[in-house]
């Protein structure tokens, strides 16, 4: 794995651990209730309690996170990680220094035992300690790195712990401009999914606050929980950006889409625009004009530092838990420091922004969604489950992953061969944009259904099923078979599919098979899959009394093909002029083989591009496949 691989592995581990901090948010923000009015005057403690007790143990958390992000989950790693915390924490609480476990020793205990398991996941030792041997050693060899850290640290955790005040103060003294920097670059590195590594270390390890008790927490986000009034700076110049300013981009995109297009984009970023607003959760947003914009990305950037660098200047301190949405800008308002201005800040950063992008759009004729052939974000309700063996395909099959995991809002993938790759498929079915960062290593954004997607494609992947896999056959238009104006087409009465509209005059195979029948007039063709199935392509409708004229065949009967492969030439202006349409079915004909189909969204597709269409065939009534 090349280093922007462990570099992205490492930015989505270190987000596992923060989903339990919105809990830690609602408890702490649920004790200022007067709950003695209630009857209960001790509710304030059990939730002070509750809210604290998950700070108190981030550093356990991040130590088992990082470890299972970094390692896809491994068990044994997670537990290695956890009791190396134990025994770590154990040595240092002995000493006399009085020392606290930070979320920096937890990151780097779970890298640590992430590294170990790695190397020696699969280590043989000699046959009568063999018991030590494999994931069983991983747990072990941890343990002694963490008690001789622990022992390390003992002896220099005073200066460390100095350095670390010291930083914050170091960062502090940059003022406004160090915010301006860290915004930023913040949303610079969003492209390249590693944003969490630079605000993990502002939000957990940048400066120090001395609790009541003596200990001191580090980093912006536990010390604004903690009542630090200083807190919250590299945290409260967000809320604009999120609740304002990418709603209104969202705003500007739908009132530049063109006017048939505009009630399905409208849906769509409605809902992208709501998710930014209430959650904090930007890529759909900003991945709809960051690849077809990209120096208009860098404005966003600059004025999202530019944002940052105001409210710092203008005293206002604010923090959330989980992201910088509405959720938590009311629920932790109570702890904000003149939290209330950055909504007048945001309106008009919005207005800005939305003024902004319309003229962008217009002027330098920008494709975003709803204008020519953008990326495009697509509604996924319900959907999920029928389009996974569809994106699983476009991925290049289960054959092509080494490695798959999902963060908020993005697929995080290690691929054999990153060619294989359908792009432009990925965005007919969803994706907002595909990230290719060398060594196999590619981040697909699909928001905030991506986990939900990675489930389905395991479930996909699990199952003991013959399923067959169609590309398109020709670029154009495709449509539901019921479009079709031929009543024996669109009545499924040769057989069930789809229909395309092309714009060029190729026809290529969309699956592997044979070639079994070419018409005489050549206006269309059958093909046979290894799996028994037979796919009929019939170019136009009542072309035959072409009698040939306008076809040219490439194949002939007998001969293997594969996806992509030509296999009749025609000429669309004269079949356009001399025929009743120029729809041209995709059906299998012995459809009663099949259990069930899977459609890609009717939208514009290119020759041979994969995903339009899955089939999984029914079972033989002796248990076996269909042949």
């Amino acid at each position: 794995m090349n280093i922007m691989g462990q570099l992205q592995q490492l930015g989505r581990s270190l987000m596992l651990p923060m989903i339990v901090l919105p809990a830690a948010a609602i408890f702490l923000s649920l004790s200022t209730l007067p709950w003695a009015d209630f009857g209960m005057p001790g509710m304030p403690l059990h939730l002070q309690t509750a809210g604290q007790a998950l700070f108190a143990f981030l550093p356990y958390l991040f130590a088992f996170g990082v470890a299972m992000g970094m390692t896809g989950n491994a068990i044994a790693a997670g537990l290695a990680a956890l009791s190396g915390m134990f025994i770590y924490t154990s040595i240092i609480g002995a000493s006399r220094f009085e020392l606290e476990p930070t979320v920096l020793t937890g990151v780097l205990i779970g890298i640590v035992t992430s590294l170990f398991n790695e190397r020696f996941k699969s280590i043989q030792l000699p046959e009568y300690i063999q018991f030590f041997g494999g994931p069983r050693f991983i747990p072990l060899i941890v343990s002694f790195f963490a008690a001789l850290w622990g022992v390390l640290m003992v002896e220099i955790a005073p200066n460390i712990r100095d350095m670390m005040v010291q930083l914050g103060e170091v960062v502090s003294s940059g003022g406004g401009f160090g915010v301006f920097l860290f915004g930023f670059v913040l949303r610079i590195l969003v492209v390249f999914g590693l944003h969490h590594l630079v605000s993990h270390v502002f939000w957990f390890q940048v400066g120090g606050y001395e609790l009541a008790d003596g200990s001191i927490i580090f980093g912006d986000l536990p010390r604004f929980f903690a009542g630090d009034p200083s807190a919250g700076a590299f945290m409260a110049g967000l809320y604009p950006t999120m609740m304002f300013a990418l709603p209104a981009i969202a705003f500007a995109i739908i009132h530049e889409a063109r006017e048939d297009l505009k009630p399905k984009i409208r849906k769509t970023f409605m809902s992208a625009a709501l998710a930014s607003f209430l959650t904090g959760v930007t890529e759909p947003v900003e991945f709809a004009f960051l690849f077809v914009a990209p120096y208009l990305f860098v404005v966003h950037a600059l004025l999202s530092g530019l944002m940052m660098w105001l409210t710092y200047e203008l005293g206002i301190r604010h923090g959330f838990s989980f992201s910088a949405g509405a959720i938590d800008f009311f629920i932790n308002e109570h702890l904000a420091t003149k939290g209330w201005l950055l909504l007048p800040i945001g309106a008009v950063f919005g207005a800005i922004y939305y003024g902004l992008f319309r003229w962008a759009i217009r002027k330098f004729r920008i494709p975003t969604p709803g204008r020519e052939e953008g990326s495009s974000l697509d509604e996924w309700a319900g959907d999920i489950p029928y389009r996974a063996p569809l994106i699983l395909q476009a991925i290049g099959g289960k054959e092509n992953i080494q490695q798959m995991e999902a963060c908020i809002t993005r697929l995080r993938l290690k691929v054999a061969n990153d060619r294989q790759i359908d792009t432009n498929a990925l965005k007919n079915l969803g994706a907002a944009g595909v990230i290719r960062l060398g060594g196999g290593n590619v981040q697909i954004v699909f928001g905030t259904y991506s986990e939900l997607i990675r489930e389905e494609m395991d479930k996909a992947i699990r199952r003991d099923q013959s399923r067959v896999q169609f590309s398109s056959p020709m670029q154009g238009r495709m449509i539901p078979l019921s479009e079709v104006p031929d009543p024996i087409f669109a009545g499924k009465l040769v057989g069930d599919g789809v229909a395309f509209i092309p714009d060029r005059g190729e026809l290529v195979s969309p699956v592997n098979g044979k070639v079994i029948h070419i018409y005489p007039t050549m206006h269309a063709i059958g093909l046979r899959t290894p799996e028994g199935l037979d796919v009929l392509l019939h170019i136009g409708i009542d072309t035959s009394q072409l009698k040939g004229n306008g076809f040219t065949a490439v194949v002939e009967e007998g001969d293997q093909v594969k996806p992509g492969q030509l296999l009749i030439k025609f000429d669309l202006p004269f079949i356009r002029a001399g025929s009743k349409s120029v729809a041209t079915p995709m059906v299998i004909t012995n459809s009663d083989l099949i259990k069930s189909w899977s459609f890609a969204p009717f939208k514009h597709v290119k020759r041979g591009q994969s995903s339009v269409m899955s089939v999984v065939l029914k079972e033989r009534s002796d248990g076996g496949e269909t042949a």
